[in-house]
């Protein structure tokens, strides 16, 4: 209801977890942004970082658990919330957390390649239109595959 939406550009800095809460799958990683400025001689100096925890619940944790990790630039975007805990000393502690909404690459610093996702429902529906029309609906927009062949090694997602 009160939610506070932000979009974070960064960089993975720790590896991913994948791991079970109850009945979900949570895909969880650290990710840190760095501002930077230029001085009045030209050079550029490290300004304001800050670093959050991301949290990736649903169908996301599938896309980005095959695609990202640790040294990745990405853009998150979500909704944030500080997390109060107490520490192994007795002390409390917050930290500053995302859930995310969307998760990728930031293609201003990488090169990336798109695999489509395609989910149970639709695979289904495009099973019987390519066997009812004897060719996928989608065959004017999918290149051929002697072009795609070079390609199946993909780039990674960090340059």
């Amino acid at each position: 209801m009160f939610e506070t939406p932000i979009t974070v550009v960064g960089t993975i800095v720790t590896a991913p977890e994948r791991r079970w809460v109850g009945d979900q799958e949570l895909f969880k990683f650290r990710v840190a942004s760095n501002s930077r400025r230029r001085t009045a001689d030209g050079n550029w100096e490290p300004g304001n970082s800050l670093y959050a925890t991301v949290n990736c619940w649903g169908r996301l944790v599938t896309g980005v658990g095959a695609g990202l990790g640790k040294g990745d630039a990405v853009i998150v975007v979500g909704t944030v919330y500080t997390s109060e805990y107490e520490d192994k000393d007795g002390n409390r502690r917050s930290s500053l957390e995302i859930r995310a909404t969307s998760v990728g690459p930031d293609l201003a610093r990488c090169i990336a390649r798109i695999d489509k996702r395609r989910h149970p429902e639709r695979a289904a529906e495009d099973a019987t239109a390519d066997t009812a029309d004897g060719a996928s609906s989608r065959a004017e927009d999918a290149p051929d595959e002697q072009e795609t062949a070079a390609e199946d090694a993909g780039l990674p997602l960090s340059a």
